[in-house]
C-alpha cells in the first residue's frame, strides 16, 4: 500500500506533485494553500475530500508532507506547522526548492519527523498539466537517509530519473540548473539581438539558428567539452575576434561586456582542448583586454 501525502502550498509544482502521485496510487491525506481556490482546483483534479487554508488541519495523518510554497517561507511554514504539531512521528517532510537544503526543515525534527528536499530539474510553467512533467526528469534529492529513501520511491512512482547529491552542495548544484535553463534563455536573446542587427527578423532567428543550436548540444553529447568547442577562439582566429568586438562595440555597445566575458572563458576551454598555442592564448586575451570582475 503507497503511503498518503499532504500538500502545502497548490500552486504549480505543488499540482503536479499531487496530481501525478495520486494517479500512482499514493493516498491523499489533504491539501493547503493560502489561497483556499487553489487548494479546491487541486482537490478537484485529484478528487480529494480534505483542503484548508490552515496547514496544520491536513498535514497531521500524511506520512509525507510536501511543502511547496515559495522559497521564501519553507521555514515559516515548516516552524509553524511545528508549532501546531503538524507533522505525526516518523513523517517525512520534503521540500521542493532547488536552492535550499533540507536543513531548512531542521525544525520538523523536533516532532519526530525526517526531513529532506526533492527537486526535479524540470522548468513549471502553469498548473494546467496534462502529460506527466517528471517522465524522464532528474529528480535530486538530499537530506536525511530515511527520507531520501522514500524520495527515491517517489521518483520512481513519478517515473523519473533519482539522483542523490550532498546537502551542502546544494546552491552549487542550483547554480549550474540556472546558468543550464535561465542563462540559456540569456544567450539565446544575446544571439537574437546581434543576428537582428544584421538585417534577419526576430522571428525568423530561432529557425534559423536551431539546427546550430541542437547540432551543438548533440557535440556536446557526443563528445563532451571542451572537445565539441570549434569557433574563431578555438581556432586561435585573432583577427575574427578583433572584427567581431570592433563591430558590437560600434553598433551594439552594450553586448560588448558579455559577449568579452564568454569570449575570455572560452579561451579557458580551447586551452583544455588543446589545439591553441601559447601565443595565441596571449592575442586573444590581449584583444578581450582585463576582465572587469
Amino acid at each position: 500500500m503507497k503511503p498518503s501525502f499532504a500538500i502545502v502550498g497548490c500552486g504549480k509544482v505543488g499540482t503536479a506533485i499531487g496530481k501525478f502521485l495520486s494517479r500512482a496510487g499514493y493516498g491523499v491525506a489533504g491539501l493547503a494553500s493560502k489561497s483556499l481556490s487553489s487548494a479546491k482546483r487541486l482537490s478537484e483534479i485529484i478528487d480529494a475530500d480534505q483542503y484548508s487554508r490552515v496547514n496544520w488541519e491536513i498535514t497531521p495523518k500524511a506520512d509525507i508532507v510536501f511543502i511547496t510554497t515559495p522559497d521564501s517561507v519553507i521555514k515559516d511554514v515548516c516552524d509553524t506547522l511545528v508549532q501546531h504539531d503538524g507533522f505525526c512521528e516518523k513523517a517525512i517532510v520534503l521540500h521542493c526548492s532547488g536552492v535550499l537544503s533540507s536543513t531548512i526543515l531542521s525544525s520538523a525534527k523536533n516532532c519526530g519527523a525526517f526531513i529532506g528536499s526533492l527537486h526535479p530539474l524540470q522548468s513549471f510553467v502553469s498548473v494546467d498539466v496534462s502529460k506527466n512533467p517528471f517522465e524522464g526528469v532528474i529528480v535530486s534529492v538530499e537530506g536525511e537517509s530515511v527520507a531520501v529513501n522514500a524520495a527515491r520511491e517517489i521518483t520512481k512512482d513519478l517515473n523519473a530519473i533519482f539522483m542523490e547529491i550532498k546537502t551542502d552542495a546544494k546552491t552549487l548544484y542550483h547554480a549550474s540548473a540556472v546558468v543550464a535553463s535561465n542563462y540559456l534563455v540569456t544567450l539565446l536573446d544575446l544571439s537574437f539581438r546581434l543576428i537582428e542587427a544584421a538585417g534577419v527578423p526576430r522571428a525568423e532567428a530561432l529557425k534559423i539558428l536551431k539546427p546550430l543550436i541542437k547540432g551543438t548540444l548533440a557535440n556536446i553529447e557526443k563528445v563532451g567539452i571542451p572537445q565539441a568547442l570549434t569557433g574563431p577562439i578555438e581556432r586561435g582566429d585573432v583577427e575574427t575576434l578583433q572584427r567581431h568586438i570592433t563591430e558590437i562595440r560600434d553598433k551594439m555597445p552594450d553586448l560588448l561586456p558579455i559577449y568579452k566575458t564568454l569570449s575570455r572563458h572560452t579561451i579557458n576551454i580551447a586551452q583544455a582542448k588543446g589545439n591553441l598555442s601559447e601565443s595565441a592564448i596571449q592575442k586573444l586575451k590581449q584583444i578581450l583586454g582585463p576582465s572587469m570582475d
